[in-house]
């Protein structure tokens, strides 16, 4: 499993599934073309580039690098780097027919294919070994989950660390561990607390 502190940002639900074989990181989907609409995921895309970089792993069909320039050009701050698989022609096993172009898609490539495509990126030179601060039973301790107002107390977390509020408890669990580090939290947790009293 390789660890990485970059935010990866992939087209589908599948290449997202098959990344998360092969990587330990915050993977986004970008529901295909509904990443020119979703202004929302667009705004936590510009904070995880900004916090932490990005990967952006889309198809390299033309709908995948339509995607890939869109986000691009949102992007203002923060590092991206592009990684791309070779065009190999054939049809995704759980798919009747081949996508248009005929490609495969990244759910569809060799895993080793993948890994050779993150490593001439140099994404692995960058890889991050830090460990989680974060888990389920410290935000439990800490109200963000099992009590009554935790939904409000997430809500203030995720404003305070600048953060949009579409991010579910897993998602955010992921995304402290990777973007903030334990004294970044435990600020926002005691200025939250604070302002609370």
């Amino acid at each position: 499993m390789i660890r990485l502190k970059q935010a990866v940002i992939v087209e589908g639900k599948y290449d997202k599934i098959k990344l998360s074989s092969l990587l330990d990181a915050v993977i986004i989907t970008t529901d295909g073309f509904g990443i020119f609409k979703d202004k929302e995921k667009l705004s936590l895309i510009r904070a995880l580039a900004k916090s932490s970089g990005l990967v952006i792993l889309t198809d390299s069909d033309s709908a995948g690098f339509r995607i890939r320039s869109h986000i691009k050009g949102c992007i203002t701050e923060g590092e991206i780097i592009n990684v791309f698989v070779p065009q190999i022609k054939g049809k995704e096993k759980r798919k009747e027919k081949p996508s248009a172009e005929g490609l495969l898609g990244v759910e569809g490539i060799d895993a080793d294919i993948l890994r050779k495509a993150l490593s001439d990126a140099g994404v692995m030179s960058k890889n991050s070994n830090r460990e989680d601060f974060l888990d389920r039973a410290r935000l439990m301790d800490d109200g963000l989950i099992g009590k009554e107002n935790s939904s409000v107390m997430r809500a203030m977390l995720l404003k305070e660390l600048g953060l949009p509020d579409l991010v579910n408890t897993a998602t955010m669990l992921e995304i402290i561990n990777r973007l903030y580090d334990e004294q970044t939290y435990n600020k926002a947790i005691s200025k939250i607390n604070n302002g609370r009293n």
